[in-house]
Formats: structure tokens, sequence, C-alpha cells
């Protein structure tokens, strides 16, 4: 669904930035069943409407503060790592989003760069990453330890670009959730939604440019056109 009519064809697309939960690897239904446990051995039972939280591209630093007040630094170490462990033990479901491998060495093929902006940890974005056999390929992984704000604050955008060497308005973020969106857009990038149930709305309200179930038959052709970006002059087989 367009979720804009109005953009603006004069960029050339240059690189495409990637978040990681639920864009590149369909991670959230282990994400809830983590949480969940975790709270629950703290004796904290919640419901599957606030557990939304968790899905929303925040840093696992403030998912723990909303859940469970003011903590320590020595706290938000212990029970990041507890979270985690928990994470892992339900990450063998863990599988690709649909298509996004494949989308992913067409746009390299193009030169066009790919990079992350994550808001989870360095460790288990490097460990996931790997363990697809994607880490590769892209040509800076960003995570929330870097910057000090998490999403919806566009500062990992920004570093993002930064690293690739490409300006926000040559650049595209992929995000599949709404602080991610208005994250990007801060930022001045292009943004389009990968959507999860009941999640267009909510992307298409934050400002994405244009939504998509996945990444199913996307050909470069088709991205730009869904953007409004031009194509590198250079970009062989375009």
């Amino acid at each position: 669904m367009l979720a804009s009519t109005s953009l603006e064809t004069s960029s050339q697309l240059r690189a495409v930035v990637f978040d990681m939960d639920g864009v590149l690897v369909d991670s959230h239904p282990a994400h809830r069943l983590a949480w969940r446990e975790f709270l629950r051995r703290l004796g904290k039972d919640v419901t599957e409407s606030e557990l939304d939280f968790v899905l929303d591209g925040r840093k696992r630093r403030d998912i723990l503060l909303h859940f469970l007040g003011p903590l320590t630094d020595a706290q938000l170490e212990e029970y990041g790592k507890a979270k985690d462990e928990l994470f892992w033990l339900a990450a063998a479901s863990i599988a690709p989003v649909p298509g996004v491998f494949e989308f992913i060495e067409c746009i390299r093929r193009a030169g066009i760069s790919v990079a992350v902006a994550t808001s989870a940890g360095a460790s288990r974005t490097r460990s996931m990453l790997k363990r697809l056999g994607i880490f590769a390929h892209f040509a800076a992984v960003v995570t929330g330890e870097e910057v000090g704000a998490g999403k919806p604050n566009p500062a990992i955008y920004l570093l993002a670009c930064q690293r690739i060497g490409c300006p926000p308005n040559t650049t595209v973020a992929v995000e599949d959730a709404a602080a991610g969106v208005r994250a990007a857009k801060e930022a001045g990038l292009r943004c389009v939604g990968i959507t999860r149930c009941g999640s267009e709305e909510k992307l298409t309200a934050a400002g994405a440019d244009f939504v998509l179930p996945d990444f199913v038959n996307l050909t470069l052709e088709k991205f730009h056109s869904l953007v409004g970006m031009r194509p590198q002059r250079s970009a062989p087989g375009i």
C-alpha cells in the first residue's frame, strides 16, 4: 500500500539500511516468548498487548526500565544477559523474512551499499547475522550500543549513513516498527515498512513511504519506483 504519492525523484538511490528483527529475520515470536518468560520469572505477568512494547524497535535497556522501573547498571547487565539466554533457547525456530536474501543480493549486484541499523546489542546482532550467513554482506552494522538514545531518536540512522558514506537523502531505510520509521524519517531517509500482523496502519501513520508484507518478488526496478528514487547511472544490470 502506497503511503505517499508525492515523493520527489531528485535523488539517486545509493544505499539501503535494514533494521534486523522483523526485517531481516522473523524473530518477533522468539522475542515475545523470551520476554514473557523472563518477566514471569521476576513475578511479573504481562498481557499480549503489553508485550507489543518489546517489538517497537526499542533498546533492551529501555524495555527493562519500562517493565521493571528504575534499575542499577548491574541489574541492567544481569537482566539483559538473562533475557538473551532465554531468547537463544527459542531461536531455533527463527527464519529469514521471505525474499530478503534475494533482495539483498539484487541490490548489492547493482552497486548499492547495504547496512544494518538495529536496536539490538552488538553480540546478538553479530551472532544472528553470522548464523544467517550474511554478516559479511553489510558495509556497516550499527547497533543500539553505539548510540545514546534509541529509536525513534534518529541518531542510529545518522550514524549508519556516516559509516557507509552516503547522505540520508540518497538512502532508504527498511523498518517494521513505528519507532524505527520515525527514526529514519527524522534522519532524512525515505523508509519502506515491512508489516507484521496489524502493523500496516501504524507504519503508515509513522511516515513510511511504502508498506510491503515481505521481500518476495521485489525487484530493484520496483523498489526504485516505490521509493521514488533514480537508479545510480553506473549501476550494472538495472
